[in-house]
């Protein structure tokens, strides 16, 4: 990796780190020269917009995730142990990733109604996510782990459901019990499964 690109990552993660915490809408080259103690024309040179540069957050949270939470959790056997790893690593590996907790959770909410392109590859990866999960979890009818008139669709938006309790229970409610009801909701979800 070159000076150019070992600069434009650091600049990335204090990005990431800055979202996580004040949203995409927190973000602007300003923002990020003052945190880097960069100067703006210096970033601009980066990321050329501001929606460049939500962008490319956006694609490194991604990657990120990905190496994560899916990467290890396909190392895992195959059904309810890969879907395990899967809810686990979101929960506690890719939480505690970023000051904020989770990226996704911080900018959902805010650009739910604003479309644009931001918007458009939250969305992609959401759903890329869930599809994961749901074929996660049909590999485990598969195997034999969950029964066979498994409600896929259903599964993923309880799995879905449970992750964000936790965040919301632990991140804005500072519940010290999130960790442990959301573990509890996640057995009892793979029992109503099995």
């Amino acid at each position: 990796m070159g000076k150019g690109q070992e600069t434009k990552r650091a600049i990335v993660d204090e990005a990431l780190d800055l979202v996580s915490t004040g949203g995409l809408n927190g973000l602007s080259i300003g923002a990020l020269a003052r945190a880097t103690g960069m100067s703006k024309s210096g970033l601009f040179a980066h990321f050329q917009s501001k929606e460049q540069l939500q962008l490319t957050v956006l694609h490194v949270a991604t990657e990120r995730f990905v190496d994560i939470v899916i990467a290890p959790a396909l190392k895992q056997p195959r059904g309810e142990p890969r879907v395990r790893a899967m809810f686990e690593n979101s929960m506690k590996q890719w939480e505690s990733e970023l000051p904020g907790g989770c990226i996704y959770y911080a900018v959902s909410a805010e650009l739910d109604d604003q479309p644009g392109a931001a918007r458009d590859f939250l969305i992609k990866t959401q759903l890329d996510y869930q599809d994961t999960i749901r074929r996660a979890a049909e590999i485990a009818v598969e195997e034999g782990h969950f029964r066979k008139n498994l409600d896929l669709d259903q599964f993923v938006f309880e799995f879905g459901s449970i992750t964000s309790a936790y965040h919301y229970s632990g991140r804005l409610l500072g519940k010290p019990d999130a960790e442990m009801r959301a573990l509890k909701a996640f057995d009892a979800l793979l029992a109503r499964s099995r």
